[in-house]
């Protein structure tokens, strides 16, 4: 079974957190002669890298009414570090079909999961369209982490009178456990430690995201794998026996005592009763706190770039060149670029980016930088927009010569300065570095690092091109945390990756910008939760919507009772 050995608790899938988006609509056009429009709403989501649209879900539709507030939510898969592009269509029901084409179409308003997420108190207004010289109306979504993704629980098992599986001593156990999927297959999400030579063992107990076992359907199987451990990693089959979130959750009781079952032995022998039993000892739950809840209470991702200007790259006129500004498709600099900074833009309230580059030299007297201003204003670096930092980029190799060496810590010190400013949990700093080459200041960088990973920041490193980039990986301190002087850093905060790893081979640069920004992310959540943590930081609570909430309110309209509701299914 090389799959249970290969088994990794810390990169297991965990599914993601579920967020659910209401919706409602003010003001919508009026299609219906005798009444107002009869609405419905229905939300397609873009799969990654494609730029096909699919049908998620509909709201029901509402009668009569031009300012729905929608019962039926749609409920998403959060992933930060993905674009999650949404578009919401909406339509006046002429009739009982489920083809859209029969309906009158009322607009439609495009957004990211990130974008109503990260709006002050999740709230999102955005005007409808695709009516020419029509005004549509506008569409106002609010989300909602739902409460379970929240929950982690932790529990201890034992077991008693195990089938004996080695030969000249008894069995090592351990435990395997695998959630279900809708499919009926099964996914590994957590393994136990081996207890050597015992047949009655008793784990340790072990800690576990509640959705990660059951992805929030309390009911859900959940299996059980027992084994012997053996040094060759062909570990024996025991026997398995199933349960579930809400059988583990009754705590220690009759009920969580369990048969393991050998199927193969049980087929054999008429006598055969069981491989012995395994017993819930303790079982509890406990609420942490999410990502979500922080960018809910207002915590801001502050992003900074920083950009390699070394002589390495080549010249930045000659297709050769790392730099090369071709009018038909974007060099690895800008696609790196847009790929991080269009997800992180969305959870950054004004869209201001610093920008830097390093290892230039600058006009008028060609002094060497290496942490220079794209936009050449050393008193406001800011950029506006992801749009405002490749302008920005593309002017400045127009007008610096490329130089060296590649130094990384001046700007880290930059970064790690504004950082230290405040650290009262509203505000995290994003640092992305892109280079094409090996770091000359490694000392000072590591002793950078080091310094940051007390302050409430994350390190992006992308590397470009065909270079080794073997002395990168020693600050990416997923093996080994990065030490400076014999200090080790507090947290994990770097994350490098070589951006020839996500290139799509088709040419797709949509798919490999997707790739790379899905890796590169997934841990910036996990690296906030972290500082808050150490430094007992809470989220606030949720930001009020920065307008007032949707009136119930219509006007032109003399009835008083609810809107009647009726389903429209796909």
């Amino acid at each position: 079974m090389a799959t249970i050995g290969d088994f990794d608790p810390l990169n297991s899938t965990v599914p993601a957190t579920k967020i659910e988006i209401t919706v409602s609509c003010r003001n919508l056009l009026d299609m219906d002669t005798f009444s107002k429009s009869d609405p419905v709403v229905v939300l397609y989501v873009q799969g990654l890298g494609t730029k096909e649209w699919r049908e998620f879900g509909r709201t029901e539709v509402i009668d009569n009414t031009l300012n729905p507030d929608f019962v039926r939510k749609f409920v998403l898969d959060f992933f930060f570090e993905e674009k999650q592009n949404l578009r919401f269509d909406v339509y006046n029901v002429d009739t009982r079909s489920s083809n859209l084409s029969k309906h009158d179409f009322l607009g439609q308003m495009f957004c990211t999961l990130g974008e109503i997420i990260g709006t002050t108190g999740s709230r999102l207004e955005r005007t409808l369209s695709g009516i020419p010289g029509k005004k549509c109306g506008t569409i106002i979504f609010t989300a909602e982490e739902l409460s379970n993704c929240r929950d982690i629980a932790t529990m201890q098992f034992c077991a008693n009178k195990l089938d004996k599986k080695d030969f000249f001593g008894k069995s090592d156990p351990f435990l395997v456990f695998y959630r279900s999927n809708e499919d009926g297959t099964f996914t590994i999400c957590h393994k136990t430690e081996v207890i050597k030579n015992n047949l009655n063992p008793v784990w340790q107990s072990f800690t576990i995201p509640v959705r990660a076992l059951c992805n929030g359907d309390y009911d859900r199987t959940v299996k059980v794998d027992v084994y012997d451990w053996d040094r060759d990693g062909s570990h024996d089959f025991i026997g398995e026996f199933t349960t579930s979130y809400r059988e583990l959750s009754r705590g220690q009781s009759q009920f969580n005592v369990y048969e393991v079952l050998n199927p193969k032995k049980k087929g054999k022998k008429k006598k055969y009763v069981n491989s012995g039993t395994v017993t819930l000892l303790s079982f509890k739950v406990e609420s942490e706190y999410t990502f979500v809840d922080f960018i809910r209470g207002g915590t801001q991702l502050n992003f900074t770039v920083a950009i390699d200007f070394t002589a390495s790259n080549g010249n930045p006129s000659q297709p050769t060149s790392l730099h090369y500004m071709s009018p038909y498709q974007m060099n690895a600099y800008a696609m790196a670029l847009k790929a991080v900074g269009e997800i992180i833009q969305d959870y950054d309230s004004d869209k201001l980016f610093p920008a830097y580059g390093f290892g230039a030299k600058l006009p008028p007297d060609g002094k060497i930088s290496h942490a220079f201003p794209l936009n050449s204003n050393t008193e406001n670096p800011n950029c506006v927009g992801i749009d405002g930092v490749l302008e920005s980029y593309f002017q400045s190799l127009r007008t610096v010569q490329l130089y060296g060496p590649t130094n990384f810590a001046p700007v880290i010190q930059q970064v790690a300065r504004c950082a230290e400013e405040v650290t009262d949990g509203s505000q995290y700093f994003v640092l992305l570095m892109i280079t094409d080459g090996v770091i000359s200041d490694m000392a000072q960088t590591k002793e950078a690092v080091v310094n940051a990973a007390s302050l409430p920041m994350s390190i992006i490193i992308v590397g470009v091109g065909p270079a080794e980039f073997d002395a990168m990986e020693e600050l990416d301190g997923d093996e080994v945390r990065v030490s400076s002087r014999g200090r080790f850093a507090e947290r994990d905060i770097v994350q490098f990756v070589p951006f020839r790893d996500y290139i799509d081979r088709s040419g797709n640069q949509v798919l490999s910008m997707a790739r790379l920004a899905k890796d590169v992310l997934a841990e910036i959540p996990d690296q906030l939760l972290s500082f808050m943590k150490s430094r007992g930081i809470e989220p606030r609570p949720p930001l009020p919507a920065t307008s007032d909430s949707p009136s119930m309110t219509t006007t032109n309209t003399t009835t008083t009772a609810a809107p009647k509701e009726r389903n429209m299914h796909a």
